[in-house]
């Protein structure tokens, strides 16, 4: 049985430890302070076998090098995943969509997704009804487009959109509830959107995570799944000086306002 354990770090960042019940190992997502990282694999008793990288941000990959230390002074094999088109130092295997990894002795294989956008090569891992998807896609919110173009970013984010609805979904960040906030200015009449907007001021207030969603309840609240729907089109257009063509077009409005919220 897999089990999946946010480790915070930095204000608002989770690395994700992924352990399963047959042996005492861990893989590490997106591990970008490894000083947090070790602590828990410590109090855990556990063993680092491997780390998933989803793109190049510092806080994503900075804890690469001590944890490769720290492997190697407990004498653990170590292999480091990240995407090909990427310039990350310390991979050990470089990953393209469609390529596959298994982790405990092949008891847990995830499938590589290309998702350009936020960085030209960001890739997502995706595997028993579990994605790891890095900063694509936030609950009610996606990632910024620091490198990608809008087209690519859309094209990604409805790549996401096609798994099923129960796939649970570890974005790297708690962003949910400014996200939210954003989003209620998109669709004003959302009235799923406005349940789960106060379920999760709730949880905030509670100091609890609001991470894992799932790809069905983002399709419910996220505007930038919805670009399809008749009040997102309608509030994009409304801020645009033309006439919108296509879902891309009303993304990238909604995306710009997103910036500028």
């Amino acid at each position: 049985m897999t089990q999946v354990t946010a480790i915070n770090a930095f204000s608002d960042n989770y690395i994700w430890c992924i352990t399963n019940h047959a042996s005492t190992n861990c893989s590490l997502v997106d591990p970008g302070d490894a000083s947090v990282c070790i602590e828990f694999i410590k109090e855990n008793n556990l063993t680092l076998s491997s780390i998933l990288v989803t793109h190049h941000h510092p806080d994503h990959v900075g804890g690469l090098p001590d944890l490769i230390e720290f492997a190697k002074q407990q004498g653990w094999p170590l292999t480091i995943y990240g995407p090909a088109s990427e310039n990350i130092r310390y991979l050990d295997v470089q990953l393209v969509e469609g390529d596959r990894v298994s982790l405990f002795d092949n008891s847990l294989t995830f499938s590589i997704i290309d998702l350009p956008g936020h960085t030209s090569g960001h890739i997502a891992y995706y595997g028993e009804d579990m994605l790891f998807c890095g900063d694509t896609l936030f609950s009610g919110g996606c990632g910024r487009l620091f490198e990608g173009t809008a087209t690519q970013m859309h094209n990604s984010l409805s790549k996401l959109a096609a798994l099923p609805d129960a796939t649970k979904t570890y974005c790297a960040h708690e962003y949910t509830l400014a996200n939210l906030n954003f989003a209620r200015t998109i669709e004003p009449n959302n009235g799923q959107l406005e349940s789960y907007l106060n379920k999760v001021v709730t949880l905030r207030g509670q100091n609890t995570s609001t991470i894992p969603t799932t790809i069905g309840l983002e399709k419910q609240i996220n505007p930038f799944l919805r670009s399809q729907e008749q009040e997102v089109i309608n509030m994009a257009q409304q801020k645009s000086e033309q006439k919108l063509q296509s879902d891309v077009d009303v993304f990238a409005i909604i995306r710009t306002l997103k910036d500028n919220f």
